[in-house]
């Protein structure tokens, strides 16, 4: 389903938007519901180029005529059995503004109309595609209202009757099917064809209303392409019922396509003209002028009529403006063709003979326009002038107008131009620094075969004297702290001793009993401590069988001080545990500082450190 406000936004042109708003705003006034209907939502859906607007109001629609010509429009006809006003507003902009109603047909082409809500209405229109209705109201603006499945025919590109008796009970509907089928290049449905031409060979075309034929007649002059239009209609015989003495062959063909060019020109520049007017002499232009008076005669809007010699006074005075010192700059004579009527634009540029006036409109369509893209963007981006500032958008319209007339040649003219508009360069950032916040050094965890050495140190440490909490699992985070910080401090003084123990051990040791490796280590410390550590040896190796408890705590101690790789290959660790847990048991906390110590004072000093070697 297509997004309808959006549509409304972007498909209309702004001098179309500023006529709905106005609509919209006087039947609120009056408490009336009003919505867009017929051509302008069909055109609005199947993306062709909207001509005019077409209204219906729940109400009496004559009732708005004095409020809508207060909001600029003109009016320009009027039918009182439909309730119907037809208005022109600035910019170009044709519409109808009428009411909803319900129509019986006692005889063909004899419609009686009466009040009726807005679904009534949409049920007694043409085609399906025309019964569709947009809400403009409050609260449900952009409301599609389809009951009779439009969108569809739409997509398919199909004109469908509402009505099977459609071409009975109102004959302009055939003129109409060829004239829609000619503008937008669709077919009539297979039973609407039917009908058609049903309709056709027993000349129901001859109960057409007056009003509706003048209305058809009307409607070729308001076509985009007129003369493919009214070839259709000739190849139908309609063009005979509608004006007989008007054929294709009264047309100046030449002129008329190079009108058809200009509109394109000036539509691209965003001046958006209705051509009626200046094609009603070119689609005539070999016609009689009876007929073509008698022609003007024929036309359901009287103001359309009057628009054509009016078109040539406004061209006049629009010429005299365009040629005057007041337009003399290049952005004075854009200002004044934008504000001038888009129809005397239209016709001047078509018409003029004078080789200034086309050296301007010249101008116009192809040097001037290039000003915007010498707009210095980048330089306003370095001057901080961004789309954020107020009043952006007139300054860029401003330097558009100052490049146009060459003020802004150079980088310096440009600086200088926008200097005023440069807002103060901010203030520099405040530097918050935060002060650097002295952090504990982590002692680093020792790693390789220094790993494995410094773990076996610090059980030699334990058999020396250190006592470790091994009795009973440590619980809770505090518990976990204390033993981080007694391992802490003794990996140190291990590592000392362990190094010492190397240096003063022989080359080559026997490594059969663990308990022996054990006892002679211990043997490389001061002469003092050695019948300490025989005799801790030898205890422990009485008890190593003594409690399975032991055995469990042990294996404990050694998982927590363990590092990835496994400790040396000398002493195994399980017989190092075990006497670990021997020793921590008999020796007290206390004297293990004095025993580091003086295993770090008997260190001797050696310049380099054999490898171990170990026997399997």
């Amino acid at each position: 389903m297509a997004d309808y406000i959006y549509l409304l936004q972007t498909r209309l042109t702004p001098a179309q938007q500023s006529a709905l708003e106005q609509v919209r705003q006087v039947a609120k006034a009056r408490a009336m519901t009003v919505f867009l209907v017929g051509g302008a939502v069909r055109d609005l859906t199947s993306g062709s180029p909207i001509r005019d607007l077409d209204f219906a109001v729940q109400g009496n629609a004559t009732k708005l005529k004095k409020e809508l010509q207060k909001a600029g429009g003109v009016v320009i006809g009027e039918d009182e059995p439909t309730q119907t006003l037809y208005f022109t507003f600035p910019g170009g902009v044709r519409l109808e503004v009428g009411s909803t109603l319900w129509a019986t047909y006692p005889k063909p082409g004899k419609p009686v109309y009466k009040a009726a809500p807005i679904l009534d209405d949409l049920h007694r229109r043409d085609f399906t595609a025309n019964a569709m209705a947009l809400s403009l109201n409050d609260g449900s603006f952009g409301l599609l209202m389809d009951p009779l499945n439009g969108v569809a025919d739409i997509e398919n590109r199909e004109l469908r009757l509402v009505s099977n008796y459609g071409f009975i009970e109102d004959p302009a509907r055939m003129i109409r099917a060829a004239r829609l089928s000619a503008r937008l290049g669709w077919q009539m449905e297979e039973k609407t064809r039917q009908r058609y031409e049903n309709a056709k060979a027993e000349n129901a075309i001859a109960a057409l209303h007056p009003t509706l034929h003048h209305y058809e007649l009307e409607e070729i002059f308001h076509e985009e392409d007129p003369l493919r239009v009214l070839k259709r209609l000739e190849a139908e015989g309609w063009a005979k019922v509608l004006f007989p003495a008007w054929t294709s062959s009264k047309v100046n063909e030449t002129e008329l396509d190079k009108l058809r060019d200009l509109i394109g020109r000036l539509e691209s520049m965003g001046i958006y003209p209705d051509p009626s007017a200046a094609y009603f002499p070119l689609l005539t232009a070999k016609l009689a002028p009876k007929d073509v008076t008698s022609l003007k005669k024929h036309f359901a809007r009287p103001g359309f009529a009057e628009q054509i010699p009016a078109l040539e006074t406004d061209t006049k005075e629009f010429a005299t403006q365009f040629t005057s010192k007041a337009a003399a700059a290049p952005s004075d004579a854009w200002k004044m063709l934008f504000a001038a009527r888009p129809e005397a634009v239209l016709w001047l540029a078509h018409t003029t003979k004078s080789a200034p006036l086309k050296a301007r409109f010249e101008a116009f369509f192809n040097d001037w326009s290039q000003a915007r893209l010498k707009i210095p963007y980048q330089l306003m981006q370095e001057m901080r002038i961004t789309p954020a500032l107020p009043g952006y958008h007139e300054l860029v319209e401003s330097l558009f107008f100052a490049v146009m007339d060459s003020k802004l040649d150079t980088p310096e003219a440009a600086r200088a131009f926008l200097e005023p508009f440069s807002p103060p360069a901010p203030p520099p950032p405040v530097n918050m620094r935060r002060r650097a916040v002295k952090r504990e050094t982590k002692v680093a965890k020792p790693r390789g075969k220094k790993a494995a050495a410094a773990v076996g140190e610090i059980d030699l440490a334990a058999e020396a004297g250190v006592e470790k909490p091994v009795s009973a699992p440590v619980e809770g985070a505090k518990a976990k702290a204390a033993a981080k910080a007694v391992a802490a401090k003794a990996a140190p003084v291990a590592a000392k001793a362990a190094v010492a123990a190397k240096k003063a051990a022989p080359a080559k040791v026997a490594a059969k009993a663990p308990v022996k490796a054990a006892a002679k280590k211990v043997a490389a410390k001061p002469a003092a401590k050695k019948v300490v550590a025989k005799a801790v040896v030898k205890k422990a190796a009485k008890k190593v069988v003594a409690k399975k408890a032991v055995k469990v705590v042990a294996k404990k101690v050694v998982a927590k001080k363990t590092v990835a790789k496994p400790v040396s290959k000398k002493l195994p660790a399980k017989h190092v545990a075990k006497k670990a847990a021997v020793a921590a048991k008999k020796k007290p906390v206390a004297k293990a500082k004095p025993v580091a110590k003086k295993a770090a004072k008997a260190k001797p000093k050696v310049a380099g450190k054999p490898k171990p070697k170990s026997k399997r």
